[in-house]
């Protein structure tokens, strides 16, 4: 078949190299426009970005997939269906039709729960204790297109948002060949989402602030949903004052104390009910390592309040 795909981070690498390796003819990649990023705010190429020049195919990256000359390129490319994955951009009826069978998206939950920009970090938050990956129809709605194709996945005790994603995504990625297949048969109708939809909205900054006084197995979820980006924080009061400390992992353990209540040498803290131990952090400006190591420089002895 004859396809565009479009997609931007990590997650959509897979798919897009498992579409090349099963012999699909992918004409052309779609992703967002490179972004500053690192101290110098070099402009950098997203991940599908990269991936598909070091494949040789053209790689468009307009600002806004509404902007009319953006809609006439994407037609000009004479289709027979697009593979969309975590691309980032609203795609209006005009695109969604120009391929002769349509385009078609991995998302990575069991619509209809957790439509939207972040449903791998809200399935871990939440306490969920399964997911998937699934290919859908995309219709004009958020995330409300008919199924064509599921894979339902367990989420781990120590799962964080970068580990249930790598998988997710390779699991993603095997799910094309056979949907693409079966499109092409057109042997495959979709099935209606049913259910009760929730809504992934986008993490923002202020809620990744670590609320203490909640139990503990929220407050463990809350930090490996949010691990590595962009990373569950507490303050910490130091020599030159306040310093914000990132939870990148934790793990239950049996304690009690007032909420925030450092409870030992292990950076045990204590939460609403019971306590987690934080077994990765990252300090302010410096790179992420163990507890034992940021408490030689960075001492939180057994009875500081964390805020």
């Amino acid at each position: 078949m004859r396809l565009a795909f479009m997609g931007t981070p990590d997650f959509a690498v897979p798919s897009l190299a498992e579409l090349i390796a099963s012999g699909h003819e992918v004409v052309a990649a779609y992703s967002q426009p490179p972004r500053p990023k690192g101290r110098g705010q070099k402009l950098t190429p997203s991940p599908v970005h990269a991936f598909a020049e070091t494949m040789g195919l053209p790689v468009f990256t307009p600002a806004s997939m509404k902007a009319p000359d953006a809609i006439e390129t994407f037609r000009s490319l004479d289709l027979d269906a697009a593979c969309v994955v975590a691309y980032g951009q609203i795609l209006r009826p005009e695109v969604l039709e120009a391929p002769r069978l349509g385009c078609f998206n991995l998302h990575g939950s069991l619509l209809p729960r957790w439509r939207g920009a972040a449903p791998i970090q809200r399935a871990i938050m939440a306490g969920d204790r399964r997911t998937g990956v699934q290919i859908m129809r995309m219709s004009e709605g958020l995330d409300e297109g008919p199924i064509l194709l599921s894979e339902v996945m367990d989420i781990r005790p120590d799962d964080t948002a970068a580990t249930l994603s790598e998988r997710m995504a390779h699991v993603g990625a095997g799910l094309w060949p056979r949907v693409l297949a079966a499109i092409e048969r057109g042997g495959v109708e979709g099935v209606p989402q049913t259910g009760e939809p929730t809504y992934a909205r986008k993490i923002t900054p202020a809620e990744a602030r670590i609320d203490w006084s909640r139990p503990a197995v929220e407050v463990d979820a809350h930090i490996r949903g949010l691990s590595p980006f962009p990373g569950a924080w507490f303050e910490a009061s130091g020599p030159q004052g306040p310093v914000r400390v990132k939870a990148l992992m934790s793990q239950l353990v049996v304690g009690a104390g007032s909420p925030g209540e450092v409870l030992d040498d292990r950076l045990t803290v204590a939460c609403g009910e019971g306590a987690v131990r934080l077994v990765r952090v990252q300090r302010e400006g410096k790179a992420a390592q163990s507890p034992e190591e940021m408490l030689r420089g960075f001492p939180l002895p057994a009875g500081t309040r964390l805020s």
